[in-house]
């Protein structure tokens, strides 16, 4: 029998259908509570890994337990301590292991118990030293919380601040020697970092031994100037008022000094930076170098765009500048690295010098030898230093900005190879001698699968495969995430990522859903897993199309993209969210009176200026934890790119949202925590002030003390049904 053309369409769109019928029957239904509420697509990662001395082994933290492993196998070889060992007095339940660390001989191992948080990277904690040749335990400062403990060189000392003050514990004879006596809350803190450079120079320990153990180098803050910020926090019939130091913008930082104790001499030395004449310095980073007696020290001016790296001979006062910079904008220090070659005789640091982050080799004296990295391409995290046979590992971006690479490279800058064989996001922790790895490996549609590798690339053993992730992947049927590039009408390319729904039909008009960031140095469109991704298709299947792009002023293509935002933060950026929106406008299946638009943090005053100065493109918008004017956020992050107000006031007004408040069309919902710390709701209230006065409507939703990251039980779930709501409803 002969079947018409005609006919066996009718066929073939029939089957097609019974089909795609029989398999949305059988598709599992992806809700919320099961993203935020369960683990179910939780990726999972091998944590806390630590490399034993002999380089073929390493330690995990497992189910209370801290167990050694061997890189030839994989497999475990014992379990070296339970938390039932850390017993101590009249306690009958075993303490929780949160986190541990081996001494420099690996004989006895630190313990942190019972950790809460102070602010993002600090915490107080109990700590336990367990003697793993005695069998015993001992409490560190008689079991009272205390904050940033570490062994010395030798193991029989431990170092820690309590109440603002530096103190070490003797092992061997368990005497507690109190270093510092001025300690006090909200004016002097010793060993520990202020909540600004905690924040913005991303560390919180801010002491630092000796190589043989002699010395302890440490911050000196003085915050007595500094204005306090009051937080309530609603416990009890009446707020609780938290006051902490915060500097904003253009406003007194702390004094801050570089002091050493002589632990032979029982006496504190403070080192001479030539800063008694400039007191508004930053010191980002102080490290010791192979020498015991000398300790570099990093010192930056206040608008961040100059910088010297001076060595400090400890016991004559003689400095010597070793490394000087300036840049026409900032130094930006988020990926920079500072290495002592083990001979003392050179170092190693980063910096974007020729346009793009690399590494160079200076001797120890301050003089080039040369520069080891080198192209259009970004230096983006230390790996390791092979000093048996001076070779680099790192990660890069070389393959592309939305991949990170693994590569290895002779301190000579010869021999430049990519180990990574696969495209994506690509990580790894080498062991001690270099001859194995542990390699983590993402995508862009593909869940992180971690394995041991030997240093040729040979797959030994995989230790997650995140095989659970991967079938709700294809029993949810997640749609690929596909990357594009555009160029706007300033010839600018950008780069993106894009997620359509199910049965994506071109004859269809779809609203669609920005998600973004776009703040400096920041980048959102990678080649790596987000997890993230489990709303985004959620959100793809209720028939949105969710779209990402960065903008202006973001990493990975080098300082001139980067830096073009400088002294106008936010201008740039909106206008190039904005060429993002008219772009997909252009296209027959976009919806263009349906953009939508949403972020958190930079994120959020992003989304505020694109549903203002953009009020004809932009639909919808939501804005978590927005800075609603630089005037309100810290001065290290906002003056990196917009010196003071008093230099930059237009830069200041011109980009902030609330000046445009009256060009606001669509509907605006207005996320925030009330406690939090870092963005302080200040600034929604300011903006809400202006929305009010210009008689503009809004939504918003506060989350009672809660910080910036808005979490906590099922705080999660409530914020992004909240968010859901407000775009189905309204896009």
């Amino acid at each position: 029998m002969k079947i018409s053309r005609l006919t066996f369409k009718k066929i073939l769109l029939f089957i097609n259908f019974y089909t795609s019928t029989l398999y949305l029957i059988a598709q599992k239904e992806l809700t919320l509570e099961k993203i935020f509420a369960s683990a179910e697509f939780y990726p999972y990662s091998v944590e806390n890994v630590w490399n034993m001395n002999n380089g073929e082994h390493y330690c995990l933290l497992e189910n209370a337990s801290i167990n050694e492993y061997t890189y030839k196998t994989g497999k475990k070889i014992r379990t070296i301590l339970n938390s039932k060992d850390l017993l101590i007095g009249q306690n009958k339940i075993p303490p929780q292991i949160d986190d541990f660390v081996f001494s420099n001989d690996e004989k006895k191992i630190l313990i942190s118990t019972e950790t809460e948080p102070l602010y993002r990277r600090s915490n107080f904690s109990k700590y336990i030293v367990w003697d793993a040749v005695n069998k015993q335990s001992t409490e560190i400062f008689n079991g009272n919380k205390i904050r940033l403990a570490e062994f010395a060189p030798d193991g029989n000392k431990v170092a820690f601040v309590f109440n603002n003050n530096l103190y070490y514990q003797d092992l061997i004879n368990g005497e507690i020697v109190q270093i510092t006596y001025d300690g006090e809350l909200n004016k002097i803190i010793n060993g520990a970092t202020d909540w600004v450079y905690e924040e913005e120079f991303e560390f919180s320990k801010a002491f630092y031994w000796s190589l043989d153990g002699s010395y302890i180098a440490y911050y000196k803050f003085d915050e007595t100037n500094v204005k306090e910020f009051i937080i309530e926090k609603y416990n009890n019939l009446y707020p609780e008022l938290y006051k902490y130091k915060y500097p904003k913008a253009g406003e007194s930082n702390s004094e801050v000094n570089i002091y050493v104790y002589d632990l032979y001499n029982k006496k504190n030395i403070k080192i001479n930076i030539d800063n008694e004449n400039e007191k508004d310095i930053y010191i980002p980073l102080i490290k010791w170098t192979q020498n015991p007696k000398k300790l570099a020290i990093l010192k930056m001016n206040r608008l961040q765009n100059q910088q010297e790296l001076i060595i400090a001979d400890v016991t004559n006062g003689i400095n010597t500048v070793v490394y000087s910079e300036q840049n026409k904008c900032y130094i930006d220090l988020t990926n920079f690295v500072l290495y002592f070659t083990k001979d003392g005789k050179y170092f190693v640091i980063s910096n974007e010098t020729d346009g793009y982050n690399h590494l160079y080799l200076y001797n120890i004296d301050g003089k080039l030898k040369w520069q080891i990295t080198k192209g259009n391409w970004e230096f983006i995290t230390l790996l390791g230093f092979d000093d048996l046979n001076n070779k680099i590992y790192f990660i890069s971006n070389y393959t592309s900005p939305l991949n990170h690479d693994i590569c290895s490279i002779t301190i000579e800058g010869k021999d430049f190879k990519v180990l990574s064989e696969q495209l994506g996001d690509n990580s790894a922790i080498f062991s001690k001698n270099f001859k194995y790895y542990i390699h983590q490996w993402s995508d862009a549609n593909n869940p992180p699968i971690t394995t041991i590798k030997t240093i040729k690339g040979k797959v030994i053993s995989t230790l997650e495969d995140n095989k659970t992730l991967w079938q709700n992947i294809n029993d949810y049927n997640f749609q690929k995430k596909e990357f594009f590039t555009f160029k706007t009408e300033d010839e600018v390319i950008l780069n993106g990522w894009m997620i359509k729904p199910p049965y994506f039909d071109e004859t269809k008009k779809y609203p669609v859903i920005f998600d973004i960031y776009g703040g400096p140095g920041h980048q959102s469109v990678l080649n790596k897993w987000d997890y993230m991704n489990a709303w985004h298709q959620f959100m793809a299947k209720n028939g949105f199309i969710i779209v990402c792009v960065d903008n202006r002023g973001t990493g990975g293509r080098g300082e001139e993209f980067k830096k073009v935002t400088y002294l106008q933060l936010g201008k740039y950026e909106t206008i190039d969210q904005i060429a993002a929106a008219k772009y997909l406008a252009n296209f027959n299946y976009i919806d263009k009176s349906r953009i939508g638009i949403w972020g958190w943090s930079f994120g959020g005053y992003l989304t505020l200026l694109c549903m203002t100065k953009g009020a004809d493109y932009f639909s919808t918008g939501i804005a978590v934890a927005p800075v609603t004017n630089w005037r309100y956020y810290d001065n290290i992050y906002t003056e990196r790119f917009m010196r003071t107000p008093a230099e930059n006031p237009q830069g200041y007004d011109d980009n902030s949202p609330i000046s445009y408040v009256k060009k606001l069309k669509g509907k605006l919902l207005i996320i925030h925590g009330s406690a939090d710390d870092n963005v302080h709701l200040q600034n929604t209230m300011e903006l809400v002030k202006q929305l009010v006065n210009s008689n503009k409507q809004f939504e918003m939703q506060i989350y009672a003390n809660k910080n910036h990251g808005i979490y906590g039980g099922y705080t999660r779930l409530h914020l992004f049904t909240r968010i859901t709501n407000f775009f189905m409803n309204n896009l």
